[in-house]
């Protein structure tokens, strides 16, 4: 295990700023954070790994965990995916290393029919494709629900994800569960000790699965401003918000310019291969619904955070998902949740660390605090003061092994 100092250097905690302080990493965790005595300002700031809580890293793409390391990514959170798929990369982590640490929910909530197989078969119907969505859950019964979770615990899973898309956003009706069986799984799922979070693009379905007692969602809805209901929902379950805004984004196409301005940044030119640099400039354009727009996400971020809301950054990022890139996405997430959300780039930092670790109860990371994993990103600059000098990364550890990019 790595034991290493960082000496004198500007320290955000996942809580608090230290203007300047070394620390110390003994067996990949770390050991202190001492006062430094310098007397110069220091260049650099610390700051723990990010976390990313909505990926996708679909056919247990290879790439995935590398990339998410090299921009600053120590923790991705993988929101559905095939079981045998999570045990390649799990796999690839230990075997290989040089990669972001994995949390996953296996195998999402799904039903016959139902999301995410009709944007998952329209993009590819490749014969291995295929052969990963027929091995789906198809669930209907409360008993179904039972036996989900119950799988998913013995597959050793972090949280649950359910699915409650309509289709309203994309002009479309897909088959969804009923919220008699959402109320199943959530409730057997914290039976087991798992949080529940849901996918919804659209404001009646985000009502209706915060409705029956979900942990958090993982998309924020395009088709219609926020109203009280929306914010009293969500304090009422005392749930958390993952908007997603880049991916949203691209579903509308207003995102367009701002991720070609990231895909053509020449702080990433060396961390991003070319296919991920033109699937970055590309738009999903799913959203087909009338008066659809990610002003209306941005002004419901506004008031949930107003209203003292959880707001957790997650990208969506995939290999299939054109608008997103593993790692890079993090950083537009947090520079629009400061230029178009009202937040500090102290607050988003917050909300890629020390908030998302405690929504998701990972207690091992999210901070630069004694006995934490030594998941830490190196930045020349001050970025809690411009969220943009996030790309200045000069060194990512995680478990106190650093990248070799930066070694």
């Amino acid at each position: 295990m790595a034991s290493f100092i960082i000496p004198n250097v500007r320290i955000f905690d996942g809580e608090d700023i230290i203007p300047c302080s070394t620390v110390v990493v003994e067996d990949g965790k770390i050991k202190r954070v001492e006062a430094a005595s310098s007397n110069i300002p220091p260049t650099h700031t610390l700051l723990p790994g990010l976390i990313d809580c909505h990926v996708h890293c679909n056919s247990a793409a290879p790439t995935a965990l590398p990339q998410s390391l090299r921009f600053g990514v120590t923790t991705v959170c993988d929101m559905h995916n095939e079981y045998p798929n999570i045990v390649t990369l799990r796999r690839q982590i230990e075997e290989e290393g040089d990669c972001a640490d994995l949390k996953t929910t296996s195998f999402g909530a799904t039903v016959e029919n139902g999301w995410p197989g009709p944007v998952v078969l329209a993009h590819s119907k490749d014969p291995h494709v295929l052969a990963e969505v027929a091995t789906w859950p198809k669930l209907k019964t409360e008993q179904d629900a039972k036996d989900y979770i119950r799988e998913r615990v013995s597959e050793k899973v972090d949280y649950i994800k359910l699915m409650h898309e309509s289709g309203t956003v994309m002009g479309a009706e897909f088959n969804m569960p009923s919220l008699e069986l959402q109320k199943a799984v959530i409730d057997e799922a914290h039976a087991h000790g798992l949080i529940a979070v849901a996918h919804a693009t659209c404001r009646k379905d985000t009502l209706d699965i915060l409705g029956v007692g979900v942990d958090g969602l993982t998309h924020q809805f395009t088709d219609l401003p926020p109203n009280q209901e929306v914010i009293d929902a969500y304090l009422k379950n005392n749930a958390h918000l993952n908007p997603t805004l880049a991916a949203m984004g691209s579903l509308t196409t207003e995102g367009k310019a701002l991720q070609e301005q990231f895909a053509h940044d020449p702080r990433v030119k060396h961390l991003l291969p070319e296919n991920a640099r033109n699937n970055m400039c590309t738009c999903m354009d799913f959203a087909k619904l009338p008066g659809c727009t990610v002003d209306n996400a941005y002004e419901t971020v506004r008031q949930l955070k107003a209203a003292g809301v959880d707001v957790v950054v997650g990208s969506d990022a995939a290999g299939p998902a054109v608008g997103t890139a593993w790692g890079l996405s993090v950083h537009q997430e947090l520079h629009l949740l400061v230029h178009k959300c009202g937040f500090t780039p102290v607050e988003a930092l917050k909300a890629a660390t020390s908030i998302n670790a405690r929504r998701f109860r990972f207690h091992d990371r999210g901070q630069i605090q004694p006995g934490f994993r030594a998941d830490l990103v190196l930045i020349e600059g001050n970025p809690l003061e411009d969220i943009g000098e996030t790309l200045n990364l000069r060194g990512v550890w995680t478990k106190g092994v650093k990248c070799s990019t930066y070694a």
